[in-house]
């Protein structure tokens, strides 16, 4: 059975939810590691002031029993603290009047899905938009994933990610596994933390300017077999699936595998990866492919590089136009971060393993542990 997951709710909206259908029953989930994970999301530093008051208080509402998954949906929500203040403005039976205080959101945010959001929805007040397109929505896909990292686990296959370079600034990238495990326990994701305070200082210059900033991170994948994926069909193939589940992550405009974009400069003879056989093994002396081929593991390393685009709600706002009052407008100002690279590392480490554990279990079953 193929693994699914379906997430709702709204930025400032009571809370987000995910149901996870497919897991395997058997599997042992403790409360802490599904809040480390959200923590590690909400970290960083140019986060914005919303991530000190978000304590991703969790609920259970099925598919786990005693700290093991069952076999049916998992219901997992994710509260918001800020919801009586929101409440006013996110009911969902009753709404303040414009006489009471409500602010239509009328300017849109160039960047943002909130002109395109509006105009394919026939959104008069864009923050029907704002609230469902917002990162916040990772939360529950960072969930979702962290389920499937546990299963991934006990089969002895690990996800791992750092942060590569901030706003042009680049560190340096994991070399062992103690430098990867420095990297997940890194507020800024980084595989050593003397190379924090020169990215730190770019954030810091950025947010006096009321700027933002991007940056690139790199995923790496231990522990598959060759095999996994399929070639038959376009919509099987593996690095289509992990591509398309990081580029849905809020500001990723680009991903690569491998030697990626570099290899379309160089010729074939220094892009592909040789085989060879040795102790009856089948073996690459290179991992150019970045660990696929053909849409299939060849059992090396998984290796992956996304670049994110600074988030594009800044102080001021950019030029933008009143659909309200029919005039030119500056773009309404969110409360928002100068920096989430890090953020988005962990959030793509829960896709890539959320992606994993789906094609594994597609392809061997997941009906138990």
């Amino acid at each position: 059975m193929s693994w699914r997951f379906l997430t709702s709710g709204e930025s400032h909206g009571r809370g987000l939810l995910v149901i996870v259908d497919g897991l395997p029953s058997g599997l042992t989930i403790s409360r802490d590691y599904l809040a480390s994970m959200l923590a590690r999301r909400r970290r960083g530093f140019g986060r914005g002031s919303r991530m000190a008051l978000e304590g991703d208080e969790l609920t259970l509402w099925g598919g786990i029993r005693g700290g093991v998954t069952t076999g049916g949906p998992v219901g997992i929500s994710v509260g918001n603290s800020e919801w009586e203040k929101w409440n006013p403005v996110m009911d969902p039976w009753s709404l303040k009047t414009e006489g009471e205080g409500l602010k239509t959101l009328s300017a849109p945010r160039p960047g943002h899905a909130d002109l395109a959001g509006g105009i394919k929805f026939d959104h008069k007040d864009m923050r029907n938009v704002l609230e469902r397109a917002s990162a916040r929505s990772t939360a529950p896909r960072t969930l979702a994933g962290a389920l499937a990292g546990r299963v991934l686990s006990e089969l002895g296959v690990t996800v791992r990610g750092a942060v590569e370079s901030i706003g042009g600034v680049f560190a340096s990238l994991p070399e062992t596994g103690e430098e990867w495990r420095n990297a997940a326990a890194s507020d800024m994701g980084l595989a050593r933390e003397e190379d924090g305070s020169a990215l730190k200082e770019r954030i810091t210059s950025a947010a006096s300017e009321g700027n933002s900033l991007g940056g690139t991170f790199v995923l790496s994948v231990t522990g598959l077999p060759a095999g996994i994926g399929t070639f038959t069909e376009w919509d099987g193939r593996l690095d289509g699936k992990l591509a398309q589940a990081i580029m849905a992550i809020p500001g990723i405009k680009g991903v690569e595998f491998g030697l990626g974009f570099e290899s379309a400069s160089l010729p074939g003879s220094l892009v592909h990866d040789g085989i060879s056989v040795e102790e009856c093994r089948w073996t690459r002396k290179t991992n150019r492919s970045g660990g696929i081929e053909g849409g299939m593991t060849t059992g090396g390393e998984i290796l992956i590089r996304a670049a994110m685009k600074p988030i594009p709600t800044m102080k001021p706002g950019l030029p933008s136009y009143d659909t309200r009052e029919g005039k030119a407008a500056v773009a309404h100002s969110e409360r928002s971060d100068v920096c989430a690279v890090p953020a988005a590392c962990v959030v793509a480490e829960a896709m890539t393993a959320w992606v994993l554990g789906s094609a594994v279990a597609e392809q061997f079953g997941s009906d138990r542990m």
